[in-house]
């Protein structure tokens, strides 16, 4: 006997495949999933499916993929004659208009990957770790006109190591999501959670990521350049110039060394780069534009930086961006 007659799941990204599987495993009944539609990818630009809807379909559930929702007649009238009684929103990629919200007795419930009302917006997990917390988590809550500005149902705190990427954190609190969207319908249905409105004073943004979000400003301390190189993997990354060609820097690590800031320098143990306050980064892994990813050892071998040699200090050029 299913938990819920219907249910309605709308998401599109990896991040939203956890939470779909779980609703299914606990037994609650999606009578439709809705996803973005499929996009050209990769070199030779063949359509392809989202997660969730590959997720979708291996379970055998009904697909839509309309191509806006917001004044969709034919959308409306196929959420209405299912009559869900919540539509759960991870990571869709649409705004959630009028229509949808007043349409299911239990509301439209959201996943976000942040404790609101920290860090709204669509990049929440990115910014928590470029912005150096060792704190984040999910919250459940329901989703109203405003963006990430909604009542919560319940929140789960999730520690950031200090090695984690956005790529090793994000599928840890995709799991721990899921979890806590099936304790939030629970809770609901049992009249046990009772939602709480947002400190709207203490919100902080997490606004969509853009290429220039991954150049590399070297007035910051080799802290603040090593969080943000780790929250914005895998894109935009981290990069800067070297001799006038783009510079991706994959892997690096502050070090002990004073160095003028995007100053190079190499020592016995490799490549290090001046950073702000008298900081320094060591570099590990990069990638010259034209290459392939290489260790630092490699690109100090193969292009032999010279003393005060510095990064940053040219025009980017603008290949691959």
């Amino acid at each position: 006997m299913p938990e819920f007659l219907n249910l309605v799941f709308c998401g599109t990204p990896v991040f939203a495949v956890p939470t779909l599987e779980k609703l299914v495993e606990a037994g609650f009944a999606v009578g439709l999933v809705v996803t973005q539609p499929d996009r050209p990818k990769g070199r030779h630009m063949e359509l392809a499916r989202s997660p969730v809807k590959q997720r979708a379909l291996q379970l055998g559930l009904p697909v839509s993929q309309p191509d806006k929702i917001k004044n969709n007649d034919e959308l409306r009238a196929q959420l209405t004659a299912i009559r869900p009684e919540a539509i759960i929103v991870v990571g869709y990629g649409r705004i959630i208009p009028p229509w949808m919200i007043d349409l299911p007795r239990l509301g439209n419930l959201n996943l976000h990957g942040s404790l609101l009302p920290r860090y709204r917006g669509a990049a929440p997990i990115q910014w928590a770790i470029a912005r150096g917390e060792s704190v984040t988590g999910v919250t459940t809550m329901r989703i109203d006109l405003g963006l990430d500005t909604g009542d919560i149902l319940l929140q789960k705190q999730i520690p950031i190591a200090p090695r984690d990427t956005a790529e090793t954190l994000a599928p840890r609190m995709a799991t721990i999501g899921g979890d806590l969207m099936v304790e939030t319908l629970r809770g609901l249905r049992a009249g046990t959670i009772h939602a709480q409105p947002q400190e709207h004073a203490k919100a902080t943004l997490a606004p969509m990521l853009k290429k220039e979000n991954g150049r590399i400003d070297f007035h910051l301390t080799a802290g603040e350049i090593f969080n943000r190189l780790r929250g914005f993997q895998p894109w935009p990354g981290a990069y800067t110039s070297f001799r006038g060609k783009h510079l991706h820097i994959w892997a690096a690590q502050p070090a002990e060394r004073r160095l003028e800031e995007g100053e190079l320098a190499v020592d016995g143990t490799g490549l290090l780069v001046g950073c702000g306050a008298g900081s320094a980064l060591r570099l590990l892994e990069v990638q010259i534009e034209g290459k392939k990813r290489m260790p630092a050892s490699d690109f100090i071998h193969g292009h032999h930086p010279r003393p005060g040699e510095k990064l940053g200090n040219v025009q980017l050029s603008t290949e691959n961006e």
